[in-house]
C-alpha cells in the first residue's frame, strides 16, 4: 500500500485551486443516498456462435426472450448484454440474484444456439465487424470519439457501493484509489486481441485511456468540488453527462453509489463474487477506520500511473510502488495482508468462502495467465475461447495443469 505521509500530491493542489476559480458549485449534480453499503453488480456477456466461436450481433434475440427478466440489458454492441444485479445488502444477496439470471440466460442460450464468456476480450474477434446497437447516445458517442470508440469490443464487471452522501462518496473514492492496481491485477483476462497475444495481463483499459474523459479519474477532496469539475466539463462541451465519465473509478450520483469500473469481466460467477467481496469488506473496515485516510492520502498520479501500468503488464506478478522513495512490494503480498488486516470485516459479513477463492486466485492464477496455459497446451485461441465458455459455464475457475 501506498505511503504518501512524505507530501502531499501537487497535481491535486492545482486541479483544486483551478476548479476553485470556476465559482460556486451548482445543484445540477444531485447525489442521491444509494443506503449504506449496500452493493450493486454489473457483467457483460459475450455473444458466441457456438459453431465459429466468434461474437455474434444477437443481442436483440436474446432480449426478446428474457423480457420476464428486467436485469438483462443491451449495451454498447450487438454481441454483447449486460446484466445487472438488484440492490443488495451483501455479496451472499448478489450471489443469488446473479445465479438466477445467469441460468435464465444459459436457458435462452441452448434455445438460440449461442455460448457465452464473461471474460474482459474475445480472443480473436475483430472490432471491425462488431455491429453497434442502433442507439442516439450510441451513435452520438461514435461521432464525438469516432475510432477510438468503435476499438471498444471489450468486458467489464462494474461494483456499485452505496453511499450515504456526496461527500462520503468523495472519501471512499478516494480510499478505493489505493486498491485499483489489486483489483485489476485480480481480474485481468484480456491477454489476446484480434488474435494476437498482447503480452500484457489486461488489454482491456487500453482502449479506454486514450479518451480525455477516461481511465485514471481526478482526485477531488469533497462533493462541491467535484460538482464544480462537472459543471465546468459539461459547460465546455467534454462530457454530455456523468455517464460519460468513463474513470476507473466514479461517483455515481444518480444511484447514490461509487462506482469501481476498473475490473476485467471475470471468468466465472465464482471469481466475481470474490472480487466483490474483497471490495465490500474493504469499504466496511474503512467505514470503521476512516482515520486512515488522513495518514496515508491519495497517490500523485504519476504513482498511480505506475502503478496501474504494472498490473496491466504483469498482473499479480506485478511489483506495486508503495512509497515516494520508490520501494516496492509485490501486489500478491499487499492483497493478502489486507485480507488480514480486514479479517474482522470478512467475518461479520460471512464471507470466508468468497476469500477462500481469492486465495486461490492469487495461488493459482487469474483467467489471462490460465487463457495463456491453455494456448501454450493447444496454439489455438478457438481453444482458449472453448475453455472461457467452459469456466462461465462451470460459474468457477477450471484450473487443469495451471498453477500460477
Amino acid at each position: 500500500m501506498v505511503d504518501m505521509r512524505r507530501s502531499a500530491p501537487l497535481e491535486s493542489i492545482l486541479e483544486r485551486l483551478a476548479l476553485e476559480a470556476t465559482g460556486d458549485a451548482n445543484d445540477a449534480v444531485t447525489f442521491r443516498s444509494g443506503g449504506q453499503l449496500t452493493l450493486g453488480v454489473e457483467i457483460e456477456l459475450q455473444l458466441i456462435d457456438r459453431e465459429t466461436l466468434n461474437l455474434v450481433p444477437r443481442a436483440e434475440e436474446v432480449l426478446a426472450q428474457s423480457t420476464a427478466l428486467t436485469n438483462i440489458t443491451k449495451e454498447f454492441y450487438l454481441s454483447t448484454v449486460e446484466i445487472n444485479s438488484r440492490k443488495c445488502n451483501d455479496v451472499h444477496e448478489v450471489d443469488r440474484d446473479l445465479s438466477v439470471a445467469l441460468d435464465r440466460l444459459d436457458e435462452i442460450g441452448d434455445k438460440l444456439g449461442l455460448n457465452f464468456s464473461t471474460t474482459g476480450c474475445h480472443p480473436f474477434a475483430r472490432y471491425a465487424n462488431c455491429i453497434i446497437t442502433p442507439t442516439p447516445r450510441y451513435n452520438e458517442l461514435i461521432d464525438r470519439n469516432q475510432w477510438l470508440t468503435r476499438r471498444m469490443t471489450v468486458y467489464g464487471m462494474h461494483v456499485h457501493i452505496g453511499m450515504g452522501s456526496g461527500d462520503e462518496c468523495i472519501r471512499f473514492n478516494n480510499f478505493f484509489l489505493h486498491f485499483l492496481p489489486h483489483l485489476l491485477a485480480l481480474s485481468a483476462s484480456s491477454p489476446f486481441w484480434q488474435g494476437e497475444d498482447t503480452g500484457l495481463a489486461s488489454c482491456r483499459p487500453t482502449t479506454y485511456e486514450a479518451l480525455p474523459t477516461a481511465g485514471q479519474p481526478y482526485v477531488v477532496h469533497s462533493w462541491r468540488e467535484f460538482c464544480q469539475l462537472c459543471n465546468t466539463l459539461i459547460a465546455c462541451d467534454a462530457i454530455q453527462s456523468l455517464k460519460d465519465l468513463w474513470w476507473d473509478l466514479r461517483p455515481s450520483p444518480a444511484h447514490g453509489t461509487l462506482e469501481i469500473r476498473i475490473c476485467d469481466g471475470l471468468a466465472s460467477l465464482a471469481e466475481t463474487l470474490a472480487v466483490v467481496a474483497f471490495v465490500h469488506a474493504l469499504a466496511h473496515w474503512f467505514k470503521d477506520h476512516a482515520s486512515w485516510l488522513d495518514q496515508v492520502p491519495p497517490p500523485p498520479r504519476w504513482l498511480a500511473r505506475e502503478n496501474k501500468w504494472r498490473a496491466m503488464r504483469f498482473g499479480l506478478d506485478a511489483k506495486l510502488v508503495t512509497h515516494l522513495d520508490g520501494s516496492v512490494k509485490p501486489l500478491r503480498d499487499d492483497v493478502l495482508d489486507w485480507c488480514d488486516r480486514i479479517e474482522g470485516s470478512i467475518a461479520a459479513l460471512g464471507y470466508e468462502p468468497y476469500f477462500a477463492t481469492l486465495r486461490q486466485i492469487l495461488d493459482r492464477g487469474n483467467s489471462s495467465m490460465r487463457q495463456r496455459f491453455v494456448h501454450a497446451q493447444t496454439g489455438s485461441l478457438h481453444d482458449v475461447v472453448r475453455h472461457n465458455i467452459a469456466e462461465y459455464r462451470a460459474r468457477t475457475p477450471l484450473w487443469g495443469g495451471n498453477t500460477g
